[in-house]
Protein backbone atom coordinates (compact mmCIF):
# COMPACT_ATOMS: atom_id res chain seq x y z
CA UNK A 1 0.00 0.00 0.00
CA UNK A 2 1.10 3.69 -1.05
CA UNK A 3 3.28 4.87 1.80
CA UNK A 4 1.53 8.16 3.50
CA UNK A 5 1.71 11.27 6.48
CA UNK A 6 -0.22 11.66 8.66
CA UNK A 7 -1.51 14.69 6.09
CA UNK A 8 -2.24 12.19 4.18
CA UNK A 9 0.05 13.03 1.60
CA UNK A 10 2.02 10.21 -0.47
CA UNK A 11 5.23 10.05 -1.39
CA UNK A 12 5.01 11.19 -4.85
CA UNK A 13 3.48 14.39 -3.97
CA UNK A 14 5.80 14.78 -0.66
CA UNK A 15 8.85 14.57 -2.97
CA UNK A 16 7.56 16.82 -5.28
CA UNK A 17 6.75 19.30 -2.42
CA UNK A 18 10.82 19.05 -1.57
CA UNK A 19 11.89 20.21 -5.19
CA UNK A 20 9.45 22.99 -5.28
CA UNK A 21 10.83 23.61 -2.10
CA UNK A 22 14.10 23.85 -2.93
CA UNK A 23 13.43 25.74 -6.02
CA UNK A 24 12.03 28.50 -4.27
CA UNK A 25 14.68 28.89 -1.42
CA UNK A 26 17.40 28.62 -4.46
CA UNK A 27 15.04 31.34 -6.45
CA UNK A 28 14.55 33.73 -3.25
CA UNK A 29 18.19 33.63 -2.37
CA UNK A 30 20.01 34.11 -6.03
CA UNK A 31 17.85 36.90 -6.19
CA UNK A 32 18.13 38.28 -2.53
CA UNK A 33 22.32 38.06 -3.31
CA UNK A 34 21.96 39.68 -6.68
CA UNK A 35 19.12 42.13 -6.49
CA UNK A 36 15.66 42.36 -8.33
CA UNK A 37 16.28 42.52 -11.83
CA UNK A 38 13.46 44.84 -13.22
CA UNK A 39 11.71 45.67 -10.34
CA UNK A 40 8.43 47.19 -11.90
CA UNK A 41 8.46 43.78 -13.81
CA UNK A 42 8.43 41.42 -11.72
CA UNK A 43 6.54 43.07 -8.88
CA UNK A 44 3.51 43.57 -11.45
CA UNK A 45 3.78 40.31 -12.52
CA UNK A 46 4.33 38.82 -9.34
CA UNK A 47 0.58 40.74 -8.09
CA UNK A 48 -1.28 39.04 -11.13
CA UNK A 49 0.08 35.32 -9.92
CA UNK A 50 -0.94 36.61 -6.69
CA UNK A 51 -4.59 37.36 -8.16
CA UNK A 52 -4.72 34.08 -9.81
CA UNK A 53 -3.60 31.96 -7.13
CA UNK A 54 -6.55 33.88 -4.73
CA UNK A 55 -8.77 33.22 -7.89
CA UNK A 56 -7.83 29.57 -8.34
CA UNK A 57 -10.56 26.85 -8.73
CA UNK A 58 -10.95 22.91 -8.23
CA UNK A 59 -12.27 21.15 -11.55
CA UNK A 60 -13.83 17.93 -11.45
CA UNK A 61 -11.45 14.90 -9.75
CA UNK A 62 -10.93 17.22 -7.22
CA UNK A 63 -7.98 18.98 -9.39
CA UNK A 64 -6.88 22.60 -8.49
CA UNK A 65 -5.82 24.98 -10.99
CA UNK A 66 -4.99 28.73 -11.35
CA UNK A 67 -5.47 29.72 -14.98
CA UNK A 68 -4.84 33.31 -14.21
CA UNK A 69 -1.43 32.30 -11.96
CA UNK A 70 -0.41 30.16 -14.45
CA UNK A 71 -0.16 32.60 -18.07
CA UNK A 72 1.29 35.11 -15.64
CA UNK A 73 4.16 32.86 -14.46
CA UNK A 74 4.38 31.56 -17.90
CA UNK A 75 4.40 34.83 -19.55
CA UNK A 76 7.24 36.22 -16.89
CA UNK A 77 9.47 33.22 -17.80
CA UNK A 78 9.07 34.24 -22.14
CA UNK A 79 9.83 37.37 -21.47
CA UNK A 80 12.44 39.08 -24.27
CA UNK A 81 11.43 42.62 -23.53
CA UNK A 82 9.17 45.12 -22.41
CA UNK A 83 8.42 48.34 -24.01
CA UNK A 84 11.84 47.94 -26.44
CA UNK A 85 13.42 47.45 -22.87
CA UNK A 86 15.47 43.81 -23.15
CA UNK A 87 14.27 41.61 -19.90
CA UNK A 88 17.39 39.81 -18.74
CA UNK A 89 16.22 38.31 -15.32
CA UNK A 90 17.34 35.09 -14.43
CA UNK A 91 15.19 31.85 -13.98
CA UNK A 92 16.04 31.54 -10.71
CA UNK A 93 14.51 35.36 -11.00
CA UNK A 94 11.31 33.66 -12.23
CA UNK A 95 11.05 30.81 -9.60
CA UNK A 96 11.95 33.53 -7.06
CA UNK A 97 8.88 35.95 -8.46
CA UNK A 98 6.28 32.93 -9.01
CA UNK A 99 6.95 31.28 -5.08
CA UNK A 100 6.35 34.25 -3.96
CA UNK A 101 2.84 35.19 -5.51
CA UNK A 102 1.47 31.86 -5.07
CA UNK A 103 2.42 32.23 -1.34
CA UNK A 104 1.22 36.04 -1.37
CA UNK A 105 -2.18 34.65 -3.50
CA UNK A 106 -2.36 31.65 -1.11
CA UNK A 107 -2.14 33.83 1.91
CA UNK A 108 -6.24 35.40 2.08
CA UNK A 109 -7.54 31.49 1.84
CA UNK A 110 -5.20 30.24 4.34
CA UNK A 111 -6.58 32.84 6.91
CA UNK A 112 -10.28 31.92 6.24
CA UNK A 113 -9.16 28.60 7.02
CA UNK A 114 -9.13 27.04 3.08
CA UNK A 115 -5.35 25.93 2.91
CA UNK A 116 -3.92 25.95 -0.45
CA UNK A 117 -3.18 22.07 -1.69
CA UNK A 118 0.64 22.18 -1.22
CA UNK A 119 0.94 19.53 -4.30
CA UNK A 120 -1.16 22.04 -7.10
CA UNK A 121 0.72 24.89 -5.99
CA UNK A 122 4.38 22.78 -6.30
CA UNK A 123 3.32 21.43 -9.19
CA UNK A 124 2.42 24.63 -10.81
CA UNK A 125 5.61 25.80 -9.65
CA UNK A 126 7.79 23.37 -10.68
CA UNK A 127 6.30 22.95 -14.07
CA UNK A 128 6.96 26.83 -14.24
CA UNK A 129 10.64 26.45 -13.27
CA UNK A 130 11.56 23.91 -16.27
CA UNK A 131 10.11 26.36 -18.56
CA UNK A 132 12.00 28.89 -17.14
CA UNK A 133 15.73 27.24 -16.78
CA UNK A 134 14.75 25.95 -20.67
CA UNK A 135 14.10 29.52 -21.78
CA UNK A 136 16.02 31.93 -19.84
CA UNK A 137 19.39 31.03 -21.39
CA UNK A 138 18.07 31.72 -24.71
CA UNK A 139 16.33 34.78 -24.27
CA UNK A 140 19.43 37.35 -25.28
CA UNK A 141 20.10 34.95 -28.49
CA UNK A 142 15.88 34.83 -29.39
CA UNK A 143 15.38 38.94 -28.74
CA UNK A 144 14.49 39.93 -32.19
CA UNK A 145 16.77 43.29 -33.44
CA UNK A 146 14.45 46.42 -34.52
CA UNK A 147 13.52 44.89 -38.19
CA UNK A 148 13.80 41.51 -37.32
CA UNK A 149 10.81 38.96 -37.19
CA UNK A 150 9.42 37.29 -34.35
CA UNK A 151 8.65 33.74 -36.15
CA UNK A 152 11.63 31.99 -34.76
CA UNK A 153 11.28 33.01 -30.96
CA UNK A 154 7.70 32.06 -31.05
CA UNK A 155 8.41 28.70 -32.49
CA UNK A 156 10.46 28.28 -29.95
CA UNK A 157 8.60 29.42 -27.05
CA UNK A 158 5.88 26.90 -28.43
CA UNK A 159 7.76 24.16 -28.54
CA UNK A 160 9.02 24.58 -25.15
CA UNK A 161 5.45 25.57 -23.79
CA UNK A 162 4.53 22.42 -25.47
CA UNK A 163 7.32 20.33 -23.77
CA UNK A 164 6.48 21.70 -20.39
CA UNK A 165 2.64 20.68 -20.87
CA UNK A 166 3.76 17.57 -21.88
CA UNK A 167 5.81 17.16 -18.78
CA UNK A 168 3.03 18.74 -16.30
CA UNK A 169 0.74 16.18 -17.32
CA UNK A 170 3.18 13.25 -16.71
CA UNK A 171 3.85 14.19 -13.45
CA UNK A 172 -0.20 15.01 -12.63
CA UNK A 173 -0.38 11.27 -13.83
CA UNK A 174 2.29 10.07 -12.38
CA UNK A 175 0.48 11.39 -8.87
CA UNK A 176 -3.04 10.71 -10.23
CA UNK A 177 -2.43 6.79 -10.63
CA UNK A 178 -0.43 6.64 -6.93
CA UNK A 179 -3.70 8.26 -5.25
CA UNK A 180 -6.75 6.92 -7.19
CA UNK A 181 -4.80 3.43 -7.82
CA UNK A 182 -5.58 3.73 -11.50
CA UNK A 183 -3.03 2.41 -13.83
CA UNK A 184 -0.90 4.96 -15.53
CA UNK A 185 -1.64 4.70 -19.12
CA UNK A 186 -5.36 5.59 -17.59
CA UNK A 187 -4.48 8.46 -15.48
CA UNK A 188 -2.10 9.77 -18.45
CA UNK A 189 -5.05 9.51 -20.73
CA UNK A 190 -7.52 11.41 -18.01
CA UNK A 191 -5.65 14.03 -17.41
CA UNK A 192 -4.42 14.90 -21.33
CA UNK A 193 -8.13 15.16 -21.55
CA UNK A 194 -8.38 17.60 -19.10
CA UNK A 195 -5.67 19.21 -19.16
CA UNK A 196 -6.08 19.80 -23.11
CA UNK A 197 -8.72 22.71 -22.93
CA UNK A 198 -7.48 25.03 -20.13
CA UNK A 199 -3.66 24.03 -21.10
CA UNK A 200 -4.27 25.52 -24.37
CA UNK A 201 -5.73 28.61 -23.26
CA UNK A 202 -3.32 29.03 -20.23
CA UNK A 203 0.18 28.72 -22.95
CA UNK A 204 -1.28 30.81 -25.72
CA UNK A 205 -2.04 33.38 -22.93
CA UNK A 206 1.00 32.95 -21.76
CA UNK A 207 3.08 33.59 -24.87
CA UNK A 208 0.68 36.25 -26.18
CA UNK A 209 1.70 38.11 -22.74
CA UNK A 210 4.60 37.68 -23.70
CA UNK A 211 4.97 39.27 -26.54
CA UNK A 212 1.91 41.65 -26.21
CA UNK A 213 4.08 43.23 -23.46
CA UNK A 214 6.92 44.06 -26.26
CA UNK A 215 4.78 46.67 -27.55
CA UNK A 216 2.03 47.42 -24.86
CA UNK A 217 4.71 47.46 -22.22
CA UNK A 218 3.19 46.56 -18.76
CA UNK A 219 -0.36 47.66 -20.00
CA UNK A 220 -0.25 44.19 -21.77
CA UNK A 221 -0.45 42.58 -17.72
CA UNK A 222 -3.87 44.18 -17.93
CA UNK A 223 -5.43 43.58 -21.55
CA UNK A 224 -4.77 40.25 -21.24
CA UNK A 225 -6.11 39.47 -17.22
CA UNK A 226 -9.54 40.34 -18.45
CA UNK A 227 -9.93 37.38 -21.07
CA UNK A 228 -8.34 35.27 -18.68
CA UNK A 229 -10.75 36.12 -15.75
CA UNK A 230 -13.54 35.35 -18.15
CA UNK A 231 -12.42 31.97 -19.18
CA UNK A 232 -11.54 31.20 -15.32
CA UNK A 233 -14.98 32.27 -14.49
CA UNK A 234 -16.44 30.12 -17.28
CA UNK A 235 -14.82 27.30 -15.95
CA UNK A 236 -15.89 27.78 -12.68
CA UNK A 237 -19.42 27.82 -13.31
CA UNK A 238 -18.20 24.76 -15.16
CA UNK A 239 -17.17 22.81 -12.19
CA UNK A 240 -19.94 24.24 -9.98
CA UNK A 241 -22.59 22.78 -12.11
CA UNK A 242 -20.77 19.15 -11.98
CA UNK A 243 -20.36 19.82 -7.95
CA UNK A 244 -24.12 20.66 -7.14
CA UNK A 245 -25.02 18.01 -10.23
CA UNK A 246 -23.28 15.18 -8.04
CA UNK A 247 -24.84 16.29 -4.40
CA UNK A 248 -28.41 16.27 -6.44
CA UNK A 249 -28.05 12.94 -7.14
CA UNK A 250 -26.20 12.02 -3.68
CA UNK A 251 -29.42 13.56 -2.03
CA UNK A 252 -31.52 11.60 -4.64
CA UNK A 253 -29.98 8.35 -4.01
CA UNK A 254 -30.73 8.79 -0.40
CA UNK A 255 -34.01 8.48 -0.36
CA UNK A 256 -34.50 4.84 -0.53
CA UNK A 257 -32.45 5.16 2.63
CA UNK A 258 -34.45 7.25 4.55
CA UNK A 259 -37.75 5.28 2.73
CA UNK A 260 -36.33 2.29 4.49
CA UNK A 261 -35.98 0.00 1.40
CA UNK A 262 -32.35 -0.10 1.50
CA UNK A 263 -29.65 0.20 4.46
CA UNK A 264 -28.30 2.97 5.91
CA UNK A 265 -25.06 3.97 3.46
CA UNK A 266 -25.70 1.30 0.97
CA UNK A 267 -25.96 3.66 -2.24
CA UNK A 268 -22.76 5.21 -0.80
CA UNK A 269 -20.74 2.19 -0.28
CA UNK A 270 -22.09 0.62 -3.07
CA UNK A 271 -20.97 3.62 -5.59
CA UNK A 272 -17.48 4.08 -3.90
CA UNK A 273 -16.21 0.19 -4.52
CA UNK A 274 -18.19 0.14 -8.32
CA UNK A 275 -15.91 3.42 -8.87
CA UNK A 276 -12.78 1.54 -7.07
CA UNK A 277 -13.17 -1.42 -8.84
CA UNK A 278 -13.77 0.99 -12.48
CA UNK A 279 -10.17 1.93 -11.77
CA UNK A 280 -8.92 -1.36 -11.42
CA UNK A 281 -9.98 -2.34 -14.78
CA UNK A 282 -8.87 1.19 -16.35
CA UNK A 283 -11.59 2.53 -17.22
CA UNK A 284 -11.23 6.52 -17.92
CA UNK A 285 -13.12 9.63 -15.76
CA UNK A 286 -16.07 10.25 -18.10
CA UNK A 287 -16.85 6.70 -17.63
CA UNK A 288 -15.98 6.36 -13.73
CA UNK A 289 -18.77 9.53 -13.37
CA UNK A 290 -21.00 7.69 -15.31
CA UNK A 291 -20.42 4.47 -13.39
CA UNK A 292 -20.94 6.88 -9.85
CA UNK A 293 -24.05 8.33 -10.71
CA UNK A 294 -25.52 5.14 -12.16
CA UNK A 295 -23.79 2.88 -8.81
CA UNK A 296 -25.44 5.67 -6.69
CA UNK A 297 -29.26 5.61 -7.88
CA UNK A 298 -29.42 1.69 -8.93
CA UNK A 299 -31.76 0.83 -6.12
CA UNK A 300 -34.02 3.74 -6.41
CA UNK A 301 -36.38 1.84 -8.23
CA UNK A 302 -37.29 -0.27 -4.98
CA UNK A 303 -39.18 3.25 -4.50
CA UNK A 304 -42.08 1.38 -6.49
CA UNK A 305 -42.42 -1.39 -4.37
CA UNK A 306 -45.47 -1.83 -2.05
CA UNK A 307 -43.62 -4.32 0.32
CA UNK A 308 -39.91 -3.16 0.26
CA UNK A 309 -37.34 -6.07 -0.19
CA UNK A 310 -35.65 -7.24 3.73
CA UNK A 311 -32.95 -4.98 4.05
CA UNK A 312 -33.07 -3.84 0.50
CA UNK A 313 -30.82 -6.95 -0.49
CA UNK A 314 -32.05 -7.81 -4.00
CA UNK A 315 -29.10 -10.44 -4.27
CA UNK A 316 -32.08 -12.33 -2.70
CA UNK A 317 -34.91 -11.39 -4.68
CA UNK A 318 -35.75 -13.63 -7.77
CA UNK A 319 -34.04 -12.58 -11.08
CA UNK A 320 -37.76 -11.43 -12.71
CA UNK A 321 -38.17 -8.88 -9.39
CA UNK A 322 -34.81 -7.70 -9.40
CA UNK A 323 -34.60 -7.10 -13.48
CA UNK A 324 -38.53 -4.77 -12.72
CA UNK A 325 -36.79 -2.95 -10.10
CA UNK A 326 -33.94 -1.85 -12.63
CA UNK A 327 -35.97 -1.17 -15.37
CA UNK A 328 -37.95 1.20 -13.07
CA UNK A 329 -35.00 3.03 -11.85
CA UNK A 330 -34.03 3.02 -15.25
CA UNK A 331 -37.71 4.85 -16.07
CA UNK A 332 -37.45 7.63 -13.12
CA UNK A 333 -33.30 8.41 -14.34
CA UNK A 334 -34.79 8.43 -18.13
CA UNK A 335 -37.17 11.38 -17.52
CA UNK A 336 -34.04 14.08 -16.29
CA UNK A 337 -33.67 14.15 -19.58
CA UNK A 338 -29.76 14.31 -19.85
CA UNK A 339 -28.69 11.01 -17.77
CA UNK A 340 -29.46 8.68 -20.50
CA UNK A 341 -26.43 6.43 -20.47
CA UNK A 342 -26.49 6.29 -16.84
CA UNK A 343 -30.49 4.97 -17.34
CA UNK A 344 -29.31 1.95 -19.33
CA UNK A 345 -26.23 1.30 -17.13
CA UNK A 346 -29.12 0.83 -14.27
CA UNK A 347 -31.70 -0.54 -16.74
CA UNK A 348 -29.38 -3.50 -17.77
CA UNK A 349 -27.67 -4.46 -13.66
CA UNK A 350 -29.42 -7.34 -13.96
CA UNK A 351 -28.50 -8.77 -16.93
CA UNK A 352 -26.98 -12.24 -17.52
CA UNK A 353 -23.36 -12.11 -18.98
CA UNK A 354 -24.83 -13.62 -22.19
CA UNK A 355 -26.80 -10.09 -23.24
CA UNK A 356 -22.97 -8.89 -22.75
CA UNK A 357 -24.31 -5.60 -20.80
CA UNK A 358 -21.60 -2.79 -20.24
CA UNK A 359 -19.00 -3.04 -18.27
CA UNK A 360 -20.19 -0.52 -15.66
CA UNK A 361 -23.47 -2.84 -15.39
CA UNK A 362 -21.39 -5.84 -14.76
CA UNK A 363 -19.38 -3.89 -12.02
CA UNK A 364 -22.50 -2.64 -10.19
CA UNK A 365 -24.19 -5.86 -10.41
CA UNK A 366 -21.23 -7.24 -8.26
CA UNK A 367 -20.36 -4.51 -6.09
CA UNK A 368 -24.46 -4.38 -5.27
CA UNK A 369 -24.12 -8.32 -4.55
CA UNK A 370 -20.63 -7.92 -2.44
CA UNK A 371 -22.33 -5.04 -0.37
CA UNK A 372 -25.47 -6.48 0.38
CA UNK A 373 -24.00 -9.82 1.46
CA UNK A 374 -21.42 -7.55 4.19
CA UNK A 375 -23.64 -5.05 4.45
CA UNK A 376 -20.83 -2.76 5.65
CA UNK A 377 -19.03 -5.25 7.55
CA UNK A 378 -15.25 -4.61 7.68
CA UNK A 379 -14.88 -8.38 8.91
CA UNK A 380 -12.56 -10.29 6.46
CA UNK A 381 -13.57 -13.86 6.42
CA UNK A 382 -17.24 -12.12 5.93
CA UNK A 383 -15.67 -10.49 2.91
CA UNK A 384 -13.71 -13.55 1.69
CA UNK A 385 -17.34 -15.55 2.25
CA UNK A 386 -19.05 -12.80 -0.04
CA UNK A 387 -16.66 -12.78 -2.82
CA UNK A 388 -16.32 -16.67 -2.72
CA UNK A 389 -20.25 -16.63 -3.43
CA UNK A 390 -20.00 -14.29 -6.37
CA UNK A 391 -17.13 -16.85 -8.00
CA UNK A 392 -19.40 -19.69 -6.72
CA UNK A 393 -22.11 -18.14 -8.55
CA UNK A 394 -20.41 -17.81 -11.62
CA UNK A 395 -20.81 -18.19 -15.04
CA UNK A 396 -23.69 -16.62 -16.34
CA UNK A 397 -23.94 -14.27 -13.31
CA UNK A 398 -21.42 -12.45 -12.40
CA UNK A 399 -17.92 -11.31 -14.45
CA UNK A 400 -15.16 -13.21 -13.22
CA UNK A 401 -12.75 -10.36 -14.30
CA UNK A 402 -15.24 -7.68 -12.45
CA UNK A 403 -14.75 -10.10 -9.24
CA UNK A 404 -11.23 -10.42 -9.19
CA UNK A 405 -10.67 -6.71 -9.39
CA UNK A 406 -13.05 -6.22 -6.77
CA UNK A 407 -11.09 -8.85 -4.52
CA UNK A 408 -7.88 -6.52 -4.78
CA UNK A 409 -9.52 -3.45 -4.28
CA UNK A 410 -11.13 -5.09 -1.02
CA UNK A 411 -8.18 -6.79 0.01
CA UNK A 412 -5.87 -3.51 -0.52
CA UNK A 413 -8.93 -0.78 1.12
CA UNK A 414 -9.99 -2.99 3.95
CA UNK A 415 -7.30 -3.01 6.07
CA UNK A 416 -7.84 1.03 6.51
CA UNK A 417 -11.63 0.66 5.93
CA UNK A 418 -12.01 3.12 3.30
CA UNK A 419 -15.08 1.46 2.34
Amino acid sequence: MTSRNMDGLDSGQLLLICAAGLLTIAGIAHTAAVGLVGPQVAIGFGALIAAGELARLTMPGNREVAPISTAAALGYALLLDVGGEPATHSALQVVAVMAVGMIAGGLPHLAVGRAPRLDAIARRLFSGSLLAFAFRPLADVLRPEQGEGWWAPLGVMTVLIGLMLAADVVIASMLRAEQVRTAFGVAVRDETRMAAPLGAAVAASGILLALASHSMDMTALLAFAAPLLVTQVAFRKYAGIRATYLQTIRALARVTEVGGYVEPGHSRRVSRLAVAVGRELGMAEPELLELEYAALMHDIGQLSLSDPIPGGATVLTDADQARRIAALGAEVIRETGVLGRVAEIVRRQCDGLEKNPPAASRIIKAANAYDDLVSGSTDRDRAAAALERLRFDGGAEYDQDVVTAMARVIDRLAPVNRL
